[in-house]
């Protein structure tokens, strides 16, 4: 479960990060509010499903009778 929180915090720096070149540059207040708040729904979403699907270690345990 650490990784995926690890994952996830990185993934939010990363974004934020975009996020201010975007805003510094002026794109945002082209693109809108409610637009830009979509984009950052999926882009988060995307993000929980990778720190999800990669987190853990997938073992099959072997039961001998």
């Amino acid at each position: 479960m650490k990784w995926a929180v690890m994952y996830l915090i990185g993934f939010v720096v990363l974004l934020s990060g975009l996020l201010a070149a975007l805003w510094k540059m002026g794109v945002l207040a082209y693109i809108g509010a409610v637009w830009t708040a979509i984009a950052i729904a999926i882009a988060v979403g995307v993000g929980i499903m990778i720190a999800v699907s990669n987190s853990g270690s997938k073992e099959s345990i072997d039961i001998n009778r």
